[in-house]
């Protein structure tokens, strides 16, 4: 692998690629036009792809800062940080609330994230396959300590929960008030989750 720096004029060309392509995604969501990125950054297609050779390498440099402070977010958390000393059923709430937020722009994100956990789990991945690894793993540590303090229910999975999460945060692109949806979307979601909340009947009759 080269570990060389790069050279000031690629550098420039890498910083104006990821500043031109969050723009655009957060115009056209994250299925926007790779070589319209390209044109509008002032560069050609092929500069653009020895970059960045994949759709998720590009979206993986837009949603690094965001990536990380959620992380890190977790992690502050998870140590006792800001809120955390609180019902922890609360602070995963929370911290699921942040995260539907981010993930609400670009348009697509969720989606993007949810199929990059699914393609990890087969075997394969991307450049965010890493990425939503971590938020799924800052999932099941925030989640198993609600449940080892017996505010949310034990029979409930990290990765399930996070596409649950995501689910919500798709419809919610398409509701007239998208975070408004998704808060009161997630608040349903944990009255189920919940120790008090009524259990699965495994799909029988009432």
């Amino acid at each position: 692998m080269d570990t060389r720096p790069m050279r000031a004029d690629a550098r420039r060309n890498h910083e104006r690629l990821v500043a031109t392509a969050r723009a655009a995604f957060l115009e056209h969501g994250t299925g926007a036009s790779l070589d319209d990125i390209a044109r509008r950054a002032g560069v050609g297609s092929g500069t653009l792809y020895r970059h960045f050779p994949t759709r998720d390498d590009l979206l993986h440099a837009v949603l690094r800062d965001w990536i990380d402070a959620l992380l890190a977010d977790a992690e502050a958390l998870l140590a006792g940080g800001d809120g955390a000393g609180g019902d922890s059923g609360e602070v995963l709430a929370g911290w699921l609330r942040a995260y539907l937020s981010g993930a609400a722009a670009p348009r697509g994100t969720a989606a993007v994230l949810v199929e990059a956990l699914s393609a990890r789990a087969g075997g394969t991945c991307t450049a965010l396959g890493g990425p939503a690894r971590a938020i799924c793993d800052a999932t099941a540590r925030l989640l198993a300590r609600a449940q080892d303090a017996g505010t949310v229910r034990a029979d409930v999975d990290a990765r399930d929960l996070l596409r649950l999460a995501n689910a919500i945060g798709i419809a919610a692109e398409r509701a007239p008030e998208p975070a408004a949806y998704a808060g009161r979307m997630l608040a349903l979601l944990f009255d189920g989750l919940r120790t008090g909340g009524r259990p699965p009947d495994g799909g029988g009759g009432p």
